[in-house]
């Protein structure tokens, strides 16, 4: 078996990342395109990753794994990047394919072989608090899926992590990765627009997050991404007319 490079990136529009090297194995997340990485293991058919961009370490299919030498991982790693910032955007490559929102795409890449793979006709997003509604909104609908990324199928962390990506700000990949992060807001009435709410299981784990739209609003994934009533005990459906969640704490991400 011949060593495969030390990096690799995305070139299919969504990766599956496993807990174990097996199709049956759990899938944990999933990278996006132009998403980096770096090699840690290999085996016959499949290798050991980790993210580049939130660190998370997952078993890829060995046939969707694209290599990079160290040079063209950190020439691409400088490069100037955009975020896509559509459901389904559309690379303007040699072939043209659909890449879900979130993936990330680099102008400016060496070799030149690959600047024509990564360019892209969309827009990149600034950091704004009042676009992190707008792309949430896009998943509305988008069934519920265990390590999932994309509207096809998406995950609570999941949802947090490519909207905000989208407005220029990397989260970790799990819930409770992420409620270790920025600055805490005392009561659900000091809350606004953007702010993350995480919610626990009866032994006190958290286990969901959702982003606040207003005081008493939240889109999050259960079952599927959608809208609910919030307040100081948690979330509310009114299909079920009963709470799903328990409120533990509200996160505020800054720039």
């Amino acid at each position: 078996m011949d060593s495969i490079m030390t990096y690799g990136i995305a070139i299919n529009p969504l990766i599956p990342g496993r807990k174990d090297g097996s199709d049956r194995a759990e899938m944990v997340t999933q990278l996006l395109f132009g998403e980096l990485y770096q090699v840690l293991d290999e085996r016959e058919k499949w290798i050991f990753i980790e993210n580049q961009k939130d660190g998370y370490q997952c078993w890829i299919d060995r046939k969707q794994h694209f290599g990079l030498d160290e040079g063209e991982f950190k020439s691409l790693l400088k490069s100037e990047r955009s975020i896509t910032a559509e459901p389904l955007g559309e690379t303007t490559g040699k072939t043209k394919i659909k890449i879900p929102f979130g993936s990330q795409v680099n102008f400016k890449a060496e070799p030149q072989d690959l600047i024509d793979t990564f360019k892209y006709s969309g827009k990149s997003a600034d950091f704004n608090y009042s676009e992190i509604q707008n792309y949430a909104k896009l998943f509305l609908e988008a069934p519920y899926l265990w390590g999932g990324k994309s509207i096809l199928g998406i995950d609570c962390s999941g949802l947090c992590q490519v909207v905000f990506s989208a407005c220029g700000i990397d989260l970790p990949r799990d819930a409770y990765q992420q409620a270790d992060i920025g600055e805490t807001m005392e009561f659900l009435e000091e809350a606004k627009t953007g702010d993350l709410a995480y919610f626990d299981n009866k032994d006190g784990k958290i286990t969901h997050v959702g982003i606040l739209l207003s005081k008493d609003e939240i889109i999050h994934a259960s079952g599927k991404v959608r809208i609910d009533k919030i307040d100081h005990q948690g979330i509310f459906n009114t299909e079920l007319k009963e709470y799903t969640h328990k409120l533990r704490i509200i996160k505020r991400i800054s720039p």
